[in-house]
């Protein structure tokens, strides 16, 4: 990857964000760093105040359409174009069968898959003008099989994929390149209300490293980890759903 390309990072506020904005801004990026509250946020005006002239943050809430077109064209202009979108806003709620809340089901459609397609729409005709340019768009390993009381979740993920999926052979074509990231659990203040063991739980600084790492390697469509536990999530979608049901069964 060449030296100080221009990064939009969605969802920077803490967590993964947070800490790939960090990394970024140490490599010598140029990074928009966007959330709802993130010309307020300690934590990024602070890293503002190091990097001044790397580092430009956009508030931006994916559910307020009025304002999306502006804020779209405002990412843009900071460094005169991107070479990368990051989408990594996320919305997440724990609920079992007996304890479903319809607004906590919309509330992450609306930022884990809706918000995905709100921006795409919108950027896409600076990328095509631009004649190049990188997605990246955060998703989850239970994109490959459903868990239980996760489906809130993983199901909008599920469908960022299908979608990824579908619109990568014509994004190529018009020299844009999509990729996906596939991790797994993440000590963040989402997977604090999960209320179980979470296997091979990661550090956002952890997290973002191999994010980072994948961005430079290559430009393949999934970046996946952790090893374990993308096998395992791999290994139940292939068998029959006599067998993987039953399994999952077993971890309520």
């Amino acid at each position: 990857m060449e030296k100080q390309q221009r990064f939009w990072i969605v969802g920077s506020s803490s967590g993964i964000g947070l800490e790939l904005v960090k990394i970024l801004l140490s490599e010598g990026h140029f990074v928009v760093a966007s959330s709802r509250t993130a010309q307020e946020n300690e934590d990024l005006l602070n890293l503002q105040n190091t990097f001044k002239a790397n580092l430009k943050l956009v508030s931006l809430d994916v559910n307020n359409d009025e304002e999306l077109d502006s804020k779209v064209k405002e990412a843009w202009k900071c460094f005169r174009g991107l070479d990368l979108w990051f989408y990594n806003a996320g919305a997440y709620e724990v609920m079992d069968i007996d304890n479903w809340n319809f607004k906590h089901f919309k509330q992450m459609n609306d930022v884990n898959y809706l918000g995905v397609l709100k921006i795409m729409t919108r950027v896409l005709p600076y990328f095509q003008n631009q004649g190049f340019g990188r997605w990246l768009w955060n998703l989850s390993l239970s994109t490959y099989f459903g868990l239980p009381k996760g489906g809130g979740y993983s199901a909008p993920k599920a469908a960022l994929l299908n979608l990824a999926q579908s619109i990568h052979p014509e994004l190529r074509n018009k020299n844009i390149t999509l990729q996906v990231v596939n991790h797994g659990f993440v000590k963040t203040r989402l997977t604090a209300k999960n209320d179980f063991e979470m296997p091979q739980l990661m550090t956002p600084q952890f997290t973002a490293k191999k994010i980072y790492e994948g961005i430079q390697k290559d430009e393949s469509f999934e970046i996946r980890f952790p090893f374990k536990l993308g096998i395992f999530l791999r290994v139940l979608s292939y068998l029959p759903y006599k067998i993987s049901l039953a399994l999952t069964r077993r971890m309520l």
